[in-house]
């Protein structure tokens, strides 16, 4: 079995209910960035230690959250020393809108894997853009890179979509099992 952590920053709940349901999808350690953008030592520790590393955070004006970018740039640590080549990568965001530009988070988190020398796992689910579908489908919002929720801003963490958080277990199952049969 693979080792995951999931690092992620969440400024409302929204972000942090997807980083359960990704943690439960691939049985992964939560690694939360603080509100000032900073992450302790065990937390690095985790990072280091993960054969996979699943990101996440809010995507706020056309990107990750301020606090998010501080805990990249202070990976550069990590980059440095290529402490975390070949580790598999994965991502995923929220917002209020339904677009809201969340690919470019989702990009961002992928240059970031890049940079790293990472593998980038997408969510590998079909779209269910029928007539027949409904918003608590599956991958109803259709992201390939990762995956994306949205929930009304005036809505808390605990009223967001079920398809949006089912979508987030699969996808950590899925990183997981890549994640597996790259250890093997």
């Amino acid at each position: 079995m693979a080792n995951v952590a999931v690092v992620f920053h969440s400024g409302y709940g929204h972000t942090l209910r997807m980083a359960q349901s990704v943690a439960d999808g691939a049985g992964a350690e939560l690694v939360a960035i603080d509100a000032d953008g900073n992450l302790n030592e065990e937390g690095w520790a985790t990072l280091n230690d993960a054969d996979a590393i699943i990101m996440g955070s809010p995507t706020y004006m056309g990107s990750v959250s301020w606090q998010f970018k501080k805990f990249a740039d202070a990976s550069s640590k990590a980059w440095f020393s290529q402490a975390w080549k070949d580790k598999i990568f994965g991502g995923f965001t929220a917002s209020a809108n339904v677009n809201g530009d969340k690919h470019s988070t989702l990009h961002y988190f992928m240059t970031l894997a890049m940079q790293h020398g990472g593998i980038w796992v997408g969510t590998g689910l079909h779209y269910n853009n029928t007539k027949a579908a409904k918003r608590d489908d599956v991958n109803y919002l259709a992201s390939s890179a990762g995956p994306i929720a949205q929930t009304p801003g005036d809505a808390s963490g605990a009223e967001m979509n079920a398809g949006d958080l089912e979508t987030a277990r699969l996808f950590g199952q899925r990183v997981a099992e890549v994640a597996s049969r790259f250890k093997a």
